[in-house]
């Protein structure tokens, strides 16, 4: 319970608390971002021909 209250009350434990939410709020936003950017190109990539030539 003292971490708690030391995590709210404290300037340390605000700074703290913000960093933890940022990160998190990051993590959410690249997430996000990046499955976007894969389910966009999943389409292109498979109409895309193959360019290597096949080897014998």
């Amino acid at each position: 319970m003292k971490m708690l209250t030391d995590l709210i009350s404290t300037d340390y434990g605000l700074m703290s608390l913000i960093v933890i939410l940022i990160v998190i709020a990051m993590w959410i936003y690249f997430t996000v971002l990046f499955m976007g950017k894969i389910s966009k190109s999943s389409p292109a990539a498979d109409k895309k021909p193959n360019a290597t030539p096949a080897r014998n």
